[in-house]
C-alpha cells in the first residue's frame, strides 16, 4: 500500500499538529514497514529528519505554484499512484484527476466553532468552509475523540457512519526511563524546587491558568509551567506577582527535559476550558504522575477512571483536589499505578493496527 500525507504540519508545527503527523507517520513506518509512506510539502525541514532516513518514508516535493497544498498537492499524490491520501489537519487538496485515490482526513477539534470568542472572524469562516469541504470530499473521517467525533456530526452535519475515532498517542520520550542522573540534572538546570504541581501547555486564556494560580493563593505549593507565552500571560504572571505564589515558568525545554519533568511532579494539572484530545494528559500518565484534569469535553477520555476531575471555572473546587493530592503520597501513588494501566491504550502498537485497519477499510 502506498500511503501519501499533507505533510505541511509534519516539517513546520513544533507542538500539536507537528506531534501528531510525525508520531502517525512513526509508528504506521515502525509496525507496518512493507507499505510506503509519501510527505508531500513544498519544502522539507531537519525536524524529523530520523524519520526521512527511514527506507520506506519518502519526501516529494510538491509541482511548484500559487496555492499549490489546494491545487497541486492531490495530483502530485495520484502521481505517485498513492493508494490513498490522508490531509493530517482537517484540510483535503480542492483538486484532483480521474485517476483513482481514496482521501481521508483527521479533525482534530471543532473549538473554533465552540469558543469563537478565540478566533477572528475571518479565521472562523476559513476554518469553518476547510473543514466542512474536507469531511464533504473525503471517503472517510478520522476523529481524534468521542468529543470531537460528536462535534463533527452536530456542528458539519457529517453522518456517523462516515467517521471512526482513531485517538492519538504521544512522543516516545513520555514511556522511556530515563537515567536518574539526567532527571537530577534537569532538575538542577532548571532549578526546580524539591515538590512541586507541573502544568504544560501553551498559556493562553482557553488553557484556563489564571484559575491554577487563583487556587495556589495562599498556599506554599509551587507551581511548574512549561509553554508558550500569549498576550494572555500578562494577566496569570501579575495576579502570581501580586500575591507572591511561588511559579517558575520555563522555556526551551527539550522533549527529554519535558518528560525528566513530569516525572519530577508530584501532581500534574491541566485545567483546560475545551479539547480535541489533550495529549499532556496521557504524557503525564505515562510519566506516572496522577492527573488533575477538567470534567469537560474529551478529557476524561484521556484522563481514564482514576484522574481526579475539577470544575475548570471553581478556583476553590481546583485548590480542594490539589489540596487533597499534595497531601495524600498514598493516593497519588494508587492513582498514578491506576492511570498508568489505563494510559497503555494509547501505546503505538494499539493505534497503529487502527490506522491500517482504518486504511484497509476504505480500499475495500
Amino acid at each position: 500500500m502506498k500511503i501519501a500525507f499533507d505533510a505541511k504540519r509534519f516539517f513546520h508545527n513544533t507542538s500539536g499538529l507537528g506531534n501528531y503527523s510525525r508520531d502517525l507517520v512513526r509508528i504506521l513506518a515502525t509496525y507496518f514497514p512493507e507499505n510506503e509512506y509519501i510527505l508531500l510539502n513544498k519544502n522539507k525541514s531537519e525536524r524529523a529528519a530520523d524519520l526521512l532516513n527511514l527506507p520506506n518514508v519518502h519526501f516529494i516535493k510538491t509541482t511548484k505554484g500559487s496555492l499549490s497544498r489546494q491545487l497541486k498537492m492531490g495530483k502530485d499524490a495520484q502521481q505517485q499512484s498513492a493508494d490513498v491520501f490522508h490531509g493530517l489537519s482537517g484540510e483535503l487538496p480542492l483538486k484532483w484527476d480521474k485517476k483513482p485515490i481514496k482521501k481521508t482526513v483527521t479533525i482534530h477539534d471543532l473549538i473554533f466553532v465552540r469558543y469563537p470568542q478565540y478566533y477572528s472572524f475571518f479565521d472562523r469562516k476559513i476554518h469553518f468552509w476547510k473543514f466542512k469541504k474536507a469531511t464533504d470530499t473525503a471517503d472517510k473521517i478520522i476523529a481524534i475523540s468521542e468529543q470531537t467525533k460528536q462535534d463533527i456530526i452536530q456542528f458539519l452535519k457529517v453522518p456517523e457512519s462516515k467517521i471512526e475515532v482513531i485517538y492519538q498517542g504521544c512522543h516516545q520520550a513520555f514511556k522511556e526511563k530515563q537515567p536518574e542522573e539526567f532527571i537530577q540534572q534537569t532538575k538542577e538546570k532548571f532549578d526546580l524546587p524539591e515538590r512541586f504541581v507541573l502544568n504544560v501547555g501553551t498559556i493562553e486564556e482557553r488553557k484556563n491558568l489564571l484559575n491554577v494560580v487563583k487556587a495556589l493563593k495562599d498556599t506554599d505549593i509551587p507551581l511548574v509551567v512549561v509553554g508558550k507565552k500569549t498576550k494572555y500571560f500578562k494577566k496569570v504572571e501579575r495576579f502570581v506577582r501580586e500575591n507572591k505564589i511561588k511559579a517558575y515558568f520555563l522555556e526551551n525545554v527539550s522533549m527529554d527535559e519535558l518528560a525528566a519533568i513530569y516525572k519530577l511532579a508530584d501532581i500534574f494539572i491541566y485545567p483546560s476550558l475545551f479539547e480535541g484530545f489533550g495529549i499532556p494528559v496521557i504524557e503525564a500518565l505515562f510519566s506516572k504522575t496522577v492527573v488533575i484534569t477538567s470534567n469537560t469535553s474529551c478529557l476524561p477520555e484521556a484522563g481514564g477512571p482514576d484522574s481526579v476531575y475539577i470544575d475548570p471555572k471553581n478556583p476553590l473546587d481546583i485548590q480542594a483536589k490539589i489540596k487533597f493530592l499534595w497531601q495524600n503520597e498514598s493516593e497519588r501513588k494508587r492513582r498514578a499505578e491506576k492511570g498508568f494501566g489505563f494510559v497503555q491504550k494509547f501505546n503505538d502498537e494499539p493505534i497503529a493496527n487502527q490506522l491500517m485497519n482504518f486504511y484497509k477499510n476504505i480500499l475495500q
